[in-house]
């Protein structure tokens, strides 16, 4: 039962960072770099601050008092997913969204959720048990739908031509990619890193449900440092500063769809914490896997809602199904390999 619900917790996770860019996508007549800032404002630093608050007894005292390197590491990680996240609209840029998209999660999924029992000695282990042995399978099949929607994507791009020549380059797209991949799953790093001051909360009176909350808050200070950096870097070079104050842009619309955004993408990370904590520790590396999935999956849906498919041939439509049907068996996989008891 407690993988069940933590496949679940995944799940709304994934979905708020699959459908973040809806109410984004409402802020009118300000600049992307305005825009990014004030959802970073409310995603990677009130609303983590606020849900620790009330989620974690003597929060200050847990954030200050972990060891140093602790949250060195933990803020250093942060940092390297704040740039991860950065690189990963150039990934767009060369590869167009739908193949940009697909290969630099699909990466960031393989990066966050082997790297870590590697780092740790414990990967050869994982191949000792049937559970081990069913979730490294179900990440398997899940890297091979993640590379069917991206194929179902590059064929979307060719048929719509929504991507230029010019625009378009696959070595520089690669690259970029990959370093996108494993510097956003630098996030996984971080929770890892963080554990001891998750621990520290734990003893301090959180619920084993939220002590992950104290953590994010080290991790998210870390992304906002280098998105807020580059944001207020753009304001001055595009001459956008203007933006926050500006009367004759919808202001109080703007800051608050822009904050609702923030909040929405902060679901990803508060019920993330709770997947790991239901998938169990054994099997923990999983849930970067499975969130992956899951982000990839919502916001494939979203933009056959929004109709950002349209013009695909039907074949390339059969196509994304087969993708996201197959990363969905892989999260029922790896979902149920954790009901296996050896």
């Amino acid at each position: 039962m407690g993988a069940i619900l933590g496949v679940i917790f995944h799940a709304i996770g994934g979905f708020g960072a699959g459908s973040f860019y809806i109410p984004f996508k409402q802020v009118k007549s300000w600049s992307w770099e305005s825009s990014w800032f004030i959802l970073g404002l409310s995603a990677w630093l009130v609303v983590p601050l606020v849900t620790a608050w009330f989620t974690i007894p003597d929060l200050w005292q847990v954030l200050t008092t972990a060891d140093a390197s602790v949250r060195g590491w933990t803020y250093f990680f942060g940092l390297l997913w704040g740039i991860g996240g950065l690189t990963f609209g150039l990934s767009m840029r060369y590869l167009g969204v739908s193949l940009g998209m697909t290969i630099a999660l699909g990466l960031c999924t393989a990066f966050g959720t082997l790297i870590p029992p590697i780092f740790k000695g414990t990967f050869t282990e994982l191949l000792q048990t049937n559970s081990g042995i069913i979730t490294l399978s179900g990440i398997l099949i899940c890297l091979i739908g993640i590379a069917v929607v991206g194929y179902a994507g590059a064929q979307k791009e060719k048929e719509t031509k929504s991507v230029t020549d010019d625009e378009f380059n696959l070595s520089k797209g690669l690259i970029v990619a990959t370093l996108s991949g494993l510097l956003s799953a630098c996030f996984a790093f971080g929770l890892e890193a963080g554990s001891p001051i998750a621990d520290l909360a734990f003893s301090k009176g959180a619920s084993d449900l939220f002590k992950n909350n104290a953590v994010l808050v080290w991790i998210l200070w870390g992304g906002m440092t280098t998105n807020g950096i580059y944001c207020l870097y753009l304001n001055r070079k595009n001459q956008t500063a203007g933006d926050y104050n500006n009367a004759n842009t919808p202001l109080s619309k703007n800051y608050l769809w822009a904050a609702l955004g923030g909040l929405t993408w902060y679901l990803q990370f508060f019920f993330y914490g709770m997947g790991t904590t239901f998938l169990g520790e054994n099997l923990e590396f999983a849930s970067w896997s499975i969130h992956m999935a899951f982000i990839i999956f919502f916001s494939n849906l979203w933009g056959i809602l929004y109709k950002e498919w349209v013009g695909a041939s039907r074949k390339t439509m059969w196509v994304l199904a087969l993708g996201l049907t197959i990363v969905m068996v892989s999260i029922l996989m790896i979902g149920l390999a954790n009901t296996i008891t050896h």
